[in-house]
């Protein structure tokens, strides 16, 4: 009996890890300090990459500077466009806007200072990526980030644009 029930509650648990396929329906705020709310990447048709960083975070800013110098052709290939979510707390959140405008990245930039959205897409570290297909659906997850992972996101971009032309 006890062994069912272990196996029924990992089951439980598992099935809750990775039942979330959709963004969580919350509102977070841009640099602007404007009210966004997350379901409208979700339903604006296009791949949106969220990549969840912070200022203290080298690889994180390394992902977005990478990312930066082909998102052009993300944007005119996929249809994609990028999201980069801050997470730094209320302590260093007036480093972002700072810091954004020296890099004059053309992406949205959206501001989780409570970690709201982090743990509402249930992850702990940054950098964190994650992809919403342009039906509004999570399609790929990546934690960390190493050079070069911006063209494994490139292929799953691809591969997106493809399955909806077989459509």
């Amino acid at each position: 009996m006890k062994k069912i029930l272990l196996l029924l509650t990992i089951s439980f648990c598992s099935m809750h890890l990775f039942a979330q396929d959709v963004l969580p329906d919350m509102t977070i705020k841009n640099l602007e300090g404007e009210k966004v709310n997350i379901q409208e990447f979700a339903e604006n048709g296009k791949n949106t990459v969220f990549t969840f960083w912070a200022t203290w975070c080298a690889p994180c800013k390394k992902e977005l500077n990478n990312i930066a110098e082909i998102y052009e052709d993300w944007q005119n290939d996929y249809n994609a466009e990028v999201v980069a979510v801050s997470v730094d707390n209320q302590r260093s959140i007036s480093k972002v806007k700072t810091y954004v405008s020296g890099k004059a990245w053309e992406y949205d930039v959206l501001l989780d200072v409570n970690q709201d959205l982090m743990r509402g897409l249930n992850f702990q570290n940054v950098p964190y990526t994650v992809v919403v297909n342009a039906d509004g659906e999570i399609s790929y997850r990546h934690s960390g980030y190493a050079d070069g992972d911006e063209y494994e996101l490139e292929e799953h971009l691809e591969s997106l644009v493809r399955e909806k032309d077989k459509e």
